[in-house]
């Protein structure tokens, strides 16, 4: 039995695949430990995979919108599968044929093959990372669990897109589907990906290092965020939820942690005693804070809630918690 995760390199795949190497999760009641099957385009980060674990953990490295390889990654005994690839907000919005080909073609293809290696009646179960992408600017002043997506960038239409793909293949037993939709995890390394977002993670890391930092939206900028524990303790949630328990609509709104910039200096300021607002120039720019820093207050997520997902005890919380694993 497999699990396959992709994007296995990236900052949440890293966590994720460290966590199930650490504590199995079961697939179908299964005792079985599954063997985990970690893929993406770079190779294995160092220390990824453990020399404890030589036999449980197989690295496949190649490009996910290449058909066969895609295809190759799931085989008779892949039960479940973490899709976490994918090319982030600024990326797709500058590059829509990479956009299009990774975000949405190659999540296709994927369905696809769990469709063919469907089980008998035990279809793979398929956890989707989906993004609060799928709302878009102007962003309404309350979202909740009925809020219509409205995509305003090319990432969260095709977001939005194999989000209801999972939900059709999920109707016909073709696959068992969730697609958590995820708000701005934190926080990340200083890496060049191309997220507009990016400054989420700037904000905490940068300004509790005593490093000053420009910020491309003002103090005001309304923010969602989660801490990577939260994240993914979340995806495990998913992947374990029977699917009797989500119905038909397999996308689910994660509670975050509503904030504002300043609030996340202040909670900074109070973990360092140092003036973490003093280290940030504010050069707002009017089209990210459009669609990156208007998250309104007024949100709520009730049926992830009443499904038992987490939420992060406020943003102190998460300043904590980043600052103790790095200090």
């Amino acid at each position: 039995m497999e699990i396959l995760i992709t994007g296995a390199g990236g900052f949440v795949g890293q966590a994720l695949a460290s966590d199930l190497a650490r504590a199995p999760i079961s697939i179908d009641g299964s005792d079985a430990t599954p063997r985990l099957v970690l893929c993406d385009r770079d190779p294995a980060p160092p220390g990824l995979i453990s020399a404890r674990h030589p036999a449980s953990i197989e690295w496949r490295q190649g490009d996910i919108t290449d058909p066969a390889f895609a295809a190759s990654l799931i085989g008779s005994q892949t039960r479940a599968v973490f899709h976490l690839a994918g090319v982030v907000s600024g990326a797709a919005e500058a590059d829509f044929d990479t956009g299009l080909r990774v975000n949405l073609l190659a999540g296709m293809r994927l369905l696809e093959a769990c469709r063919r290696n469907a089980v008998g009646t035990s279809p793979v179960r398929f956890v989707f990372a989906s993004s609060i992408a799928v709302y878009g600017a102007p962003l309404p002043e309350q979202i909740d669990d009925q809020t219509l997506p409205e995509p305003t960038l090319s990432y969260g239409v095709q977001k939005l897109a194999l989000e209801h793909l999972i939900n059709d293949y999920s109707r016909r037993g073709m696959l068992d589907g969730r697609s958590p939709r995820l708000a701005g995890v934190v926080v990340r390394p200083p890496l060049p990906n191309g997220a507009l977002s990016a400054f989420n993670s700037d904000l905490i890391r940068e300004t509790a290092a005593g490093r000053p930092i420009r910020s491309p939206v003002s103090p005001q900028a309304g923010l969602w965020m989660q801490s990577i524990d939260v994240t993914v303790t979340n995806l495990r949630h998913a992947m374990t939820l029977p699917a009797k328990a989500l119905g038909h609509q397999r996308a689910v709104l994660l509670p975050a942690v509503a904030t504002r910039v300043g609030a996340v200096l202040d909670a900074v300021g109070r973990a360092t005693r140092t003036d973490a607002r003093a280290r940030v120039d504010f050069q707002p720019d009017e089209a990210i804070e459009a669609q990156f820093g208007r998250w309104p207050a007024s949100f709520t997520a009730q049926r992830a809630l009443g499904l038992g997902f987490a939420v992060d005890d406020g943003i102190d919380a998460i300043v904590s918690a980043y600052l103790q694993r790095t200090t």
